[in-house]
């Protein structure tokens, strides 16, 4: 990094400043034009795209129907953030935050809304009873790695992710910065990991859904293009923990689910049924247009 930034007096806001998502950035909260949300037949609507964030929810919803809780049926409904879908007035609503995934509830009167990967990965599993600790005993060990996960990320996101694959120069002291404290972060996950099959124990519980959809991706070579980079391979622990969740049904469906890049057969754009995976995915829509 060979330049020096004096920060002004007063910052104020370059609209083009920012990089790939600089578009979809600003200092400022609320709707920016009126837009309702559609509602479809099911007790749950999500909105929402296959970010990690994105793909907390999906999975849970799958892996609860998996498990035989017909009553988790949703309708996810595809929020493309790229196309400002997220400052529509009815987002807003639901999400005050303007940020995936939202959640509404239509099996509460009123529908009850829940904005916050991690606060909609909760709501669920307490309503359903499923995915939490057999133990009682084991929940806060539960809750502190699901909020282990919601503050760890940004720096995973935001910090590493963005300086390195989408920053609009490459700078090195931040993503030095980010990447040791992305290693540091895997190291924490490794050690847990090697005394337990999953984070809390031998139960699979939305703690791992949460860090799955994050850390179980980067070890997996799916983030950022920095499985090299970061040595992902030599966090054993990890490998083996994201391996055994991307082999379960429920991951591989919920993954696919609002998926809009990639593979063109792991693309649902929208799931409305779970006939969808078999009769909308990406490519087969492609073949037939």
């Amino acid at each position: 990094m060979t330049d020096t930034y004096t920060p002004p007096k007063v910052w104020t806001w370059e609209q083009e400043n920012g990089g790939q998502f600089a578009s979809i950035n600003r200092p400022i909260s609320g709707a920016t034009h009126d837009k309702e949300l559609p509602v479809g037949e099911h007790p749950f609507q999500l909105y929402s795209l296959a970010t990690p964030n994105g793909v907390k929810v999906t999975v849970m919803f799958e892996e609860l129907l998996a498990a035989g809780h017909r009553d988790a049926e949703y309708d996810a409904w595809l929020i493309r953030i790229g196309d400002g879908d997220q400052f529509g007035s009815g987002f807003v609503e639901v999400n005050p935050n303007s940020k995936i995934p939202a959640l509404m509830d239509h099996s509460t009167t009123p529908p009850t809304r829940v904005f916050e990967s991690g606060a909609i990965l909760l709501h669920l599993a307490e309503k359903f009873g499923a995915f939490l600790p057999k133990d009682p005993a084991k929940r806060p060990e539960l809750l502190s790695w699901l909020f282990w996960q919601m503050g760890s990320a940004p720096y995973l996101g935001g910090g590493f992710g963005h300086f390195y694959a989408y920053a609009p120069e490459k700078w090195q002291y931040p993503i030095d910065r980010f990447a040791m404290e992305t290693k540091r972060q895997l190291d924490v996950l490794d050690k847990q990991l090697a005394e337990n099959t999953y984070l809390t124990g031998d139960d699979y519980t939305i703690a791992d859904i949460a860090v799955w959809a994050w850390y179980g991706q980067l070890a997996l070579g799916r983030l950022y293009n920095a499985a090299e980079f970061l040595d992902v391979e030599s966090y054993e622990n990890v490998q083996r923990w994201a391996k055994a969740i991307a082999e379960r049904p429920a991951a591989q469906r919920g993954r696919k689910v609002n998926r809009v890049f990639g593979e063109p057969e792991l693309q649902l754009h929208e799931r409305h049924d779970a006939s969808d995976f078999e009769t909308k995915t990406q490519d087969k829509l492609s073949a037939a247009e």
